[in-house]
């Protein structure tokens, strides 16, 4: 049996990712190894690609690299000290975050504590499309302290970050507003928002007094965004390359500001998938490539036009 893998032998345009062979990993104690249906494809894993970013940093020395963080699939191994999980057990996780990756294998060996099991009525697509994002959400959400009945504006609120931090916002009794092209203003009046179109005018045209910013833009859209705000408000921003300049410019409007990077916690993603079986928490999936096809689905994602997450699927 083979164990495909798709890896970066060197930086550059998506036309540099290559399906390499390996073995099939055996599980160490207090690991199982997963047989992988799907991978999630994030925006960190096109920067790490292009060699922008820590995880290029770090890995430059290292290559060729196996990119991926988000996985489901089925625990096919069981190495000793394993209590939790059975072979046959349906998982997901948040592995190898950020210096290891390796979620675009078709097998992969990780410690059964950083994997959640996927509930029954949850496909495996779904369940790999919360693990970074659905996480990510939750701790923006949280570090901005956001409490019921303030304004929180959200910017992109349909990528794959977004459309997870609208819906549990929304939850939290928050009056949300996001920014989103045309294509999207409907499915984010659905989810609870108030949408604004950014191709028609700047956000700070249409929001004022917000108490919130959760930036998962950056650059110019973020700037723009802080005009938006009330006094004392409080700035999340997730993008780390424009990360510095915005909280600079928020500290000297005298909000609250921070940059933040996520930190894998199953507790938060069985709480998700959990929300997920029950209908409070809808996952929207752009598209599944086969994993022969990762150039395409990096391509979709740089266009920066993805309503939800992308998807590879490793056994096709």
């Amino acid at each position: 049996m083979e164990n495909k893998q798709v890896a970066i032998p060197q930086f550059g345009e998506a036309e540099v990712l290559t399906i390499q062979q390996a073995s099939i990993p055996r599980a160490l104690a207090g690991e199982v190894v997963v047989k992988v249906a799907f991978a999630g494809i994030n925006p960190i894993d096109v920067k790490t690609r292009a060699g922008l970013g820590w995880a290029a940093a770090q890995n430059k020395d290292h290559l060729p690299w196996v990119l991926g963080y988000d996985i489901s699939g089925e625990v096919y191994q069981c190495g000793d000290t394993v209590q939790q999980l059975d072979v046959g057990d349906r998982v997901a996780g948040l592995i190898g975050f950020p210096l290891q990756g390796g979620g675009y294998s078709q097998y992969l060996s990780v410690p059964e504590k950083v994997l959640s099991r996927v509930p029954e009525s949850v496909t495996l697509e779904v369940a790999a499309a919360l693990p970074l994002a659905g996480q990510t959400a939750v701790q923006a959400l949280d570090k901005a302290l956001v409490q019921e009945g303030e304004r929180v504006l959200i910017l992109a609120g349909a990528g794959g970050v977004g459309h997870i931090a609208v819906q549990l916002a929304v939850a939290a009794k928050a009056e949300v507003f996001t920014t989103c092209s045309e294509a999207n203003l409907d499915y984010l009046a659905t989810l609870g928002a108030h949408a604004v179109n950014y191709h028609f005018s700047p956000v700070s045209e249409r929001v004022e007094e917000a108490d919130v910013l959760i930036d998962l833009v950056g650059g110019d859209a973020a700037l723009d965004a802080l005009k938006c705000m009330k006094d004392k408000a409080r700035v999340v921003t997730l993008p780390t390359l424009s990360a510095e300049l915005i909280c600079e410019k928020a500290h000297l409007l005298g909000f609250e500001a921070t940059g933040m990077l996520v930190e894998p916690n199953p507790q938060q993603l069985d709480t998700m998938l959990y929300m997920a079986s029950i209908g409070l928490l809808k996952t929207a999936i752009y598209h599944i490539y086969p994993m022969d096809q990762v150039v395409d689905a990096h391509k979709q994602m740089e266009t920066g036009h993805t309503r939800g997450k992308i998807l590879l699927d490793m056994q096709c």
